[in-house]
């Protein structure tokens, strides 16, 4: 039983270590007039995959690649759903 705690314990803590941030984390970070281009005229939806990549391409090509999302934060945003890969409109 001792065990079965210690491995539960061990996983939690990898999990919480390597979460990274939540997009609303990390846009935080991500220069001003980067995400009101990205955004424009879309800000009352949630981000779309094109819009981050919008702000990739911009922050790798300027060199600031430390304000760059990892691999898994990006995987962990689509996968949460706290950014859509594509607009859905309802049929009508």
């Amino acid at each position: 039983m001792r065990r079965q705690k210690s491995e539960k314990l061990l996983r939690f803590d990898w999990l919480s270590l390597h979460m990274g941030r939540s997009f609303e984390e990390w846009w935080s970070t991500a220069p001003l007039e980067l995400k009101q281009k990205a955004r424009k005229g879309d800000e009352g939806n949630k981000p779309l995959l094109n819009q981050i990549n919008y702000v990739l391409l911009h922050l790798h090509l300027s060199g600031k690649h430390g304000l760059k999302p990892t691999h898994e934060e990006l995987k962990d945003w689509l996968h949460s759903g706290q950014v859509d890969v594509m607009r859905m409109e309802k049929k009508k």
